[in-house]
């Protein structure tokens, strides 16, 4: 786990501190800082065991936090005002709501492996947005985790924290993710977008062009994700697949269908089938294109893919709404461009736009004028470049 003093975390790291002071009278021991992250590419297709590129951001989740000898679980949130309690040894699944069954979900995925953890007090204070596709769920799940961790003298790789939050969030709190958000929240590095297998778990970092922002463009709607159409598109997922491999005992996954082999087998597929498994299979071959862009420097390719992505979320994937497609359009449009599309599940939330750093602000400036004049309102917007993933400090050093 890497350990950082960045001067650019300090105010949400010192607003944990503040916080947790103030609620429990007394100093923490150390915080743990977790990201949220934008997709650049691979939407809905991390839970077909498919290829994902996504980059964390500068934006995250701190919790403070202090080892207690017992196993109860104190935390304050700053996001919410709420101090919420409970005990380790009571998490049974559907017992606890709101933003505690995050910590719970962790704390419970932990102990079903078997490990044996301590109870902690913790602030939390975060300025990843909820409900806007940035995953402020991973980054909570993951700097609680991280406190887990630490606070019982455990020792796992980000990796393996990363698969315990994704069981966490699937089986407890009840979202039926795959492994991108948490992996990359935990994994990633600075400056570069994570290449994930989501069957192998492999990683390979992929460096980002110099020069380019990545704008961070949020509708201001909002979506619960469990109460959304996302677990309906995972299931067709697993309808198509299914009716996939009753023709060919090859198929486990669409992962495992190349765009040549889906042509063959759409007629085996009834509507809307059809148009998922046409974005999960294209989807995955463009992670592949842009993937190797990035690598041969190939920029506007890379825009390109992301361009073409935006238009099979919505066309095809269907997650997609009127307000990011009108993102996605002015951005074409303005001065800077490389490529945009939605990030995140869709529904609501943002889009990911890169960008030439030398014109961010026309960039903007164009982008805001439009969307105030189709909906009366500006989007807001967040500049950032690719972070480091999971760390952990020691308070006092």
């Amino acid at each position: 786990m890497s350990t950082t003093d960045s001067t650019s975390d300090r105010p949400i790291s010192e607003a944990a501190q503040a916080a947790f002071m103030r609620t429990f009278s007394s100093s923490p021991q150390w915080v743990s800082r977790a990201p949220g992250r934008v997709n650049l590419i691979g939407g809905h297709v991390d839970y077909n065991d498919g290829l994902v590129l996504p980059a964390a951001v500068e934006m995250d989740t701190h919790v403070a936090f202090e080892t207690r000898d017992d196993r109860r679980v104190r935390a304050y949130s700053a996001v919410f005002d709420e101090v919420i309690q409970f005990d380790i040894d009571d998490l049974e699944p559907g017992s606890i709501s709101g933003w505690a069954k995050y910590p719970a979900g962790v704390a419970w995925a932990m102990g079903q492996i078997g490990l044996q953890l301590k109870g902690l007090d913790a602030a939390v204070a975060s300025n990843v947005p909820i409900g806007a596709g940035l995953s402020s769920s991973a980054a909570l799940e993951i700097s609680f985790a991280a406190a887990f961790l630490t606070s019982s003298e455990l020792d796992l790789t980000g990796l393996e924290l990363a698969k315990l939050a994704q069981a966490a969030e699937s089986q407890y709190v009840g979202v039926r993710c795959g492994m991108m958000d948490q992996a990359t929240s935990a994994c990633a590095e600075a400056g570069m977008a994570l290449l994930l297998d989501c069957r192998s778990l492999e990683i390979r970092q992929v460096r980002l062009p110099e020069g380019v922002r990545i704008v961070v463009l949020c509708t201001g709607v909002k979506r619960e994700l469990s109460n959304s159409d996302y677990n309906e598109r995972r299931r067709e997922c697993e309808e198509a697949s299914g009716r996939l491999a009753a023709v060919d005992n090859d198929i486990q996954s669409l992962r495992d269908v190349s765009p040549e082999r889906l042509h063959a087998l759409l007629r085996h597929l009834p509507p809307p089938l059809d148009r998922r498994a046409r974005h999960v299979v294209g989807e995955i071959e463009r992670v592949r294109l842009a993937a190797s862009a990035l690598e041969q420097g190939e920029t506007e390719r890379f825009g390109e893919l992301m361009f073409a992505s935006h238009r099979s979320s919505r066309d095809d994937y269907q997650v997609s709404i009127d307000e990011l497609d009108s993102l996605v359009e002015l951005a074409r449009q303005a001065p800077g461009v490389i490529g945009a599309r939605l990030t995140g599940a869709g529904f609501g939330g943002c889009t990911v736009n890169l960008v030439s750093a030398a014109l961010v602000d026309a960039f903007l400036a164009h982008v805001t004028r439009g969307y105030r004049k189709l909906y009366g309102c500006d989007p807001k917007a967040f500049v950032t470049q690719a972070s480091q993933g999971m760390t952990l400090q020691p308070v006092g050093l």
